[in-house]
């Protein structure tokens, strides 16, 4: 069977980039939009990342323009205790589902189709086998597809009689183990950490293998409300401060670090990696008290008893799970032009904020008449690997600031977004202290810029 639906847009996938750009999208024109989408629900990776996982940065920063997320409140116990709330990724799912059965479908110009497969071409295959053609004036894609550990395989050999299984896995294993050993660097590794040292695990049982070590940001430095503008200022202006000063790419590191804008969890060990990883200061207490860190390169195999990587061989003594948290997330692809002819590319134009960023494409998309002129507001800001890309990241946005700053209508959709982290810190001080805000930025930001490109310069020569 085939039928074919007419529309203006056909976004495929439902995840938070797609969700974030469909409603700004239906919210300020009146278009019409297919969504294909393979999971059952919206949610993207959410629908298949372990039970635990929370959002790293507040509520608040993350959905879909129009609505918020969560009940704006700051955590009493727990790790994140004094700050705002993190959601769980039950929370976040039924989030997105209530945003498309309760905002989008009534609209009567969306039209989604889950479990389905998009093929090219216009072309849908839905579970039950019908195929459907999308006429569509453009059509939407997010550039990197988001893959969890439970997504896949792991990378590594793994014998018969061993137990590894992805964090998805850990919370129905009740039999206790003499030794757990978490296989990652990134944020689901701290996450897996952290849930079972919350769960009676002791520090000492656990086993990190670590391939490299991670830049951290602090989440006290990333929080909306008015008793925390300072803090946030602090931190901003921290940043640009240490830019200003640094005398070589690894001196601007130390200045960051020494000002509180990034954290590492062993101060001897030089991170090579930064993923825009946020943690409480108490995460990081509790990750610092693992012992048992071993940086020996990847996995290349498990057995019974022994580990094989990169650089040696690793004795596990007694019982043991181990629990893949290897998947890379964002994958490595690099950028490219967010609109060309009759497909967008959703990509971050805001550093570490992908819903903000969907949410400013759709306006973008929505407001300014031509790809050159829609282009110019939304350079992609490249997805982070390594501690060179925070000066990258950061250099590409501060552009964008620029060119938002150069445009006032842009400029004030960007000052009331809620996505927007900057939003809840200007919406927490006077107008004259706004004023002041963006006219430091205009005025310095051309030259952090240069000397941005100057220590990133250097940086890449000694590659």
């Amino acid at each position: 069977m085939r039928r074919t639906i007419e529309a203006d847009y056909l976004v495929v996938g439902a995840g938070a980039m797609g969700m974030a750009f469909t409603d700004t999208l239906v919210s300020e024109t009146d278009a019409t939009v297919v969504m294909v989408d393979r999971n059952h629900q919206p949610g993207g990776h959410w629908t298949a990342a372990y039970p635990f996982v929370r959002l790293h940065q507040p509520s608040a920063y993350y959905g879909v323009n129009s609505r918020d997320l969560g009940s704006n409140t700051i955590d009493h116990s727990g790790l994140n205790a004094g700050y705002y709330e993190l959601a769980g990724g039950a929370e976040v799912c039924a989030y997105f589902d209530a945003v498309m059965q309760q905002q989008l479908l009534p609209t009567g110009r969306v039209t989604y189709l889950p479990m389905s497969e998009y093929r090219g071409d216009g072309r849908v295959r839905t579970l039950g086998g019908d195929e459907i053609g999308v006429s569509a004036r453009r059509v939407v894609t997010s550039h990197v597809e988001i893959v969890v550990p439970s997504m896949r395989a792991p990378s590594y050999d793994v014998a018969p009689g061993v137990d590894c299984v992805p964090p998805n896995d850990v919370p129905r294993i009740r039999e206790a183990r003499d030794r757990y050993v978490i296989i990652g660097a990134g944020k689901t590794a701290m996450d897996a950490c952290l849930w079972l040292m919350r769960h009676g695990v002791a520090p000492g049982r656990l086993t990190w293998i670590k391939p490299r070590d991670s830049w951290l940001l602090d989440r006290a430095a990333i929080q909306p409300g008015r008793q925390f503008a300072k803090r946030t200022l602090a931190d901003f202006s921290g940043q640009l401060a240490a830019v200003h000063e640094a005398v070589s790419f690894g001196d601007l590191f130390d200045r960051l670090e020494a000002k509180g804008c990034l954290l590492r969890i062993d101060t001897s060990v030089d991170p090579t990696m930064y993923r825009c990883a946020i943690v409480s200061q108490a995460e990081l207490d509790a990750l610092r008290g693992i012992d048992a860190v071993v940086r020996m390169g990847h996995v290349q195999a498990i057995e019974p008893g022994r580990v094989t990587l990169d650089s040696g061989t690793l004795d596990v003594d007694g019982s043991a799970l181990y629990i893949d948290c290897t998947a890379d997330g964002l994958g490595r692809r690099e950028p490219t032009a967010v609109f060309r002819d009759d497909h967008i590319s959703l990509q971050t134009v805001r550093t570490c904020q992908p819903a903000f960023s969907a949410a400013v494409i759709a306006h973008v998309e929505a407001t300014y008449p031509d790809d050159d002129t829609k282009n110019a507001f939304c350079s992609p800001v490249p997805y982070p690997h390594q501690p060179t890309d925070w000066l990258r990241m950061m250099l590409t946005f501060n552009r964008n600031q620029l060119k938002w700053f150069s445009d006032p209508d842009m400029m004030a959709w960007v000052d009331a977004a809620r996505l927007n982290v900057l939003h809840h810190v200007t919406a927490a001080v006077s107008e004259r202290a706004r004023e002041k805000i963006i006219s430091v930025l205009i005025s310095q930001l051309p030259a952090i810029n240069d000397k941005l490109e100057t220590l990133l310069a250097q940086a890449e020569a000694t590659v």
